[in-house]
């Protein structure tokens, strides 16, 4: 019997929380990035999460829900277009093609993914302070 099943749980949520903060501090990286690997200007990548099933298979107990990252797939809205004909990436018409990251949502991003962290991350303190508590019991 594992008395700590619960950790088991937030390790996911704590690995997937640390994906979307690494995924927003790229976004926020590369905000005024105009000419990627492939010539493009940057596009703003977004995280998406998916449950999974674990199961217990040695005591037959109950399958506990994890989250897990499904996907991390490019926004694909455009970004601004802006007149600097002295930019390198200007074009004939002196627009440049901007990266389509918004900064209040990377922030608001950012708090949000923060704050699971951190609620993930009580979560493991205090289920292991019961197990510590737990075991004082029979002593």
């Amino acid at each position: 019997m594992n008395i700590l099943s619960g950790i088991d749980v937030t390790a996911g949520a704590l690995n997937a929380q640390k994906t979307r903060l690494d995924i927003v501090a790229q976004n926020i990286a590369n905000a005024q990035t105009t000419r990627g690997p492939d010539g493009l200007p940057y596009q703003r990548k977004t995280v998406s999460f998916e449950t999974e099933l674990l199961r217990n298979t040695k005591a037959g107990g109950a399958s506990l829900q994890s989250v897990h990252v499904g996907k991390i797939s490019p926004d694909t809205t455009p970004g601004a277009r802006v007149y600097d004909p002295s930019h390198p990436d200007a074009q004939k018409d002196g627009f440049v093609n901007m990266p389509n990251v918004n900064m209040a949502f990377e922030m608001v991003d950012l708090m949000s993914a923060s704050r699971a962290y951190e609620a993930n991350l009580s979560v493991v303190k205090n289920s292991r302070q019961m197990a510590l508590k737990a075991m004082e019991i029979g002593k």
